[in-house]
């Protein structure tokens, strides 16, 4: 059985050159929703294709892209139709898991997500190298002990040194000390504003 998915980005957007597609390709059930390919965007008709989906049945979309945003993410999906021996065919890219020339086109696509997956995780840690060789390490932001918070609390009260500096001596930066004082922003701005005056 040939089941379709068809999805639009937004709701200004059309789906009957999806659906017309789909249908003379011979869908007997088409899926169909408005929703963002993004990761993490919830996408109920897409998960509810993937449940209707049986051994021996076609998942049909008009362009793979329609499976998600991410390379990498539509190769997993293709690769777990595969396990549950679900067949995927994409009319505009000819991919189709039945031929030998679909599933070597889908093995290329599956390489280079590989490829490009490898090639950021090596950007990564050369770029994390970098920085430990320059004196600064990688990972989140540094946190604020509870002795940081109160010194900078009572400098803040003092008045006499600048937001740039009380940051800098207790070693964040400036947005970082913002999100732990937001006050110090509003009272700032408040400053320069009167200062302008």
């Amino acid at each position: 059985m040939l089941i379709g998915y068809a999805r639009v980005s937004t709701n200004d957007q059309n789906l009957d050159l999806q659906r017309d597609a789909l249908s003379k390709a011979g869908c007997t059930r088409i899926f169909e929703e408005k929703k963002s390919g993004r990761a993490g965007t919830k996408r109920q008709e897409f998960y509810a294709a993937l449940a209707y989906l049986r051994p021996d049945d076609v998942l049909v979309v008009w362009k793979l892209d329609r499976l998600g945003r991410s390379l990498v993410e539509m190769m997993r999906t293709i690769d777990t139709l595969r396990r549950q021996e679900i067949k995927f065919l994409s009319l505009t890219e000819h991919f189709d898991s039945e031929t030998a020339h679909g599933r070597f086109a889908l093995q290329m696509h599956g390489a280079m997500a590989e490829y490009f997956l490898d090639l950021n995780r090596e950007r990564t840690m050369e770029g994390l190298k970098a920085a430990l060789a320059r004196g600064r390490k990688g990972g989140r932001t540094k946190k604020l002990s509870a002795g940081d918070i109160a010194a900078a609390n009572a400098l803040l009260k003092a008045g006499t040194i600048p937001v740039s500096e009380i940051a800098k001596r207790v070693g964040v930066s400036r947005t970082t000390f913002y999100a732990y004082f937001p006050s110090a922003r509003a009272s700032q701005q408040h400053g320069k504003a009167a200062s302008a005056t």
